[in-house]
């Protein structure tokens, strides 16, 4: 039989609690359904919100404002808009690059093949990047093409003829064509002491230029109005380029050379070479020393029997002293070179007892002075020596590839010969 308490449920109730047997809550002194209860809440509800609904209808009479329901601003809505639509086209433009803009295909060739492309004067990055894409040298432009505008070498990529590997990284890529052409197509060489004639015929076999025609171009007075140090070349009967045109290896390898193409390129390095030499000074210190006066165009001469008579950077400044000493006259015989060298020009080759005795102004044993133009084309070392002359008594030299002797006499000239190894 369950437990109750009537004492502790009274108490209960008159506290305001709910008691779970009844299921009755205390108002007052009376008590009332929960249903009824309900009802009343909804009564009082019904009628805030009829007393809420007149009141605004009375302020709308009034021409006053809901204070309590305020506008909220539109803008955040036209920033979101904008944002989308921009959203949609980079989206849209994405989608329009994929699939209407034509893909790179890849060029398949093997990797580790050596490839010739020359590269013409003038060519950007651009167009660099189709020619070294086509022949499978790199398989990326626009990286090719990213690199050179991030590196700031676009200006300088050298024109040229390259010989490349294909499959090869980028960036020896860029390094190669920054340092210049590697084929060795289209290189000329015009070694030290080769005279006009060899050069023509070396630019005939290199460059495929007639020999006849670069000869007849090597005329100073051709050129003389570019380069004014051809003035006393160009005012002979001669009228020759002997002796100015530099020796040095040039690429010609970017276009299509011709005889004036490259007899330019052969002055303007002689100009650039000799630019920093002082010739007046030089000139001023000979006349004061032997006693002589000289051109800037005997300087050239006198440098180029250097450069056929010395064989060694060390033997040019005591050759020069020699040669000049013989201008001074100190051979007691008058101003005579007596320079096989330079007969050497006229025959071609080898000098004999009987082309010593043939009336040329190139026979110095006969003529006294300087010949009526270089023999060769001198290098820098013997332009510097034939300028700076070192002080000597020296009036003979015996030179051969393994010994130098120079000498004050005759007799001690002849007894070097005599005691040669």
């Amino acid at each position: 039989m369950a437990k109750h308490s009537a004492g502790k449920h009274s108490a209960d109730t008159a506290r305001g609690g709910r008691d779970l047997s009844t299921g009755a809550v205390p108002m007052g002194s009376t008590s009332v359904s929960s249903r009824s209860a309900a009802a009343t809440r909804r009564a009082k509800q019904n009628r805030g919100r009829a007393h809420g609904a007149h009141t605004q209808a009375v302020q709308a009479h009034l021409g006053q404002s809901d204070t309590r329901r305020k506008r909220r601003p539109r803008w955040p809505l036209a920033i979101l808009v904008l944002v989308l639509l921009a959203g949609l086209g980079f989206g849209g433009w994405r989608l329009y690059k994929h699939f209407f803009t034509p893909q790179e295909e890849p060029v398949v060739v093997d990797p580790g093949q050596e490839v010739t492309i020359k590269i013409d004067e003038g060519s950007g990055a651009s167009t660099i990047a189709d020619q070294l894409y086509e022949a499978g040298v790199i398989s990326d432009r626009s990286e090719f093409t990213k690199q050179i505008v991030k590196q700031g070498a676009d200006s300088q990529l050298k024109p040229g003829t390259y010989l490349f590997v294909t499959g090869s990284d980028i960036q020896n890529v860029i390094d190669l064509l920054i340092s210049g052409p590697n084929s060795g197509e289209g290189n000329l060489t015009v070694a030290e002491g080769l005279t006009l004639k060899q050069t023509a015929a070396i630019v005939e076999q290199r460059l495929g230029i007639s020999a006849d025609d670069f000869l007849a171009q090597a005329k100073a007075s051709n050129y003389v109005e570019d380069y004014p140090f051809l003035m006393d070349a160009a005012g002979t009967d001669y009228d020759s380029l002997e002796g100015y045109l530099f020796p040095k290896t040039y690429d010609f390898s970017s276009g299509t050379p011709t005889a004036d193409s490259v007899i330019r390129a052969m002055l303007d390095q002689y100009a650039l070479e000799t630019q920093g030499l002082d010739f007046s000074s030089a000139e001023s210190q000979i006349a004061d020393t032997y006693g002589i006066t000289v051109s800037d165009y005997d300087i050239i001469k006198m440098a180029s029997f250097i450069e056929r008579e010395a064989v060694s950077d060390e033997q040019r400044g005591k050759v020069s002293s020699v040669f000049y000493n013989r201008l001074a006259g100190k051979l007691g015989q008058g101003a005579y070179l007596q320079s096989d060298a330079i007969m050497g020009y006229e025959t071609g080759g080898a000098v004999t007892a009987d082309d010593l005795k043939k009336d040329s102004p190139y026979n110095t044993y006969l003529h006294e002075g300087m010949p009526p133009t270089p023999i060769c084309a001198p290098s820098i070392a013997s332009i510097k020596a034939a300028l700076e002359p070192e002080q000597t008594d020296y009036l003979y030299f015996w030179i051969t590839e393994s010994e130098a002797v120079f000498s004050k006499t005759y007799e001690e000239h002849q007894a070097a010969i005599n005691n040669a190894s």
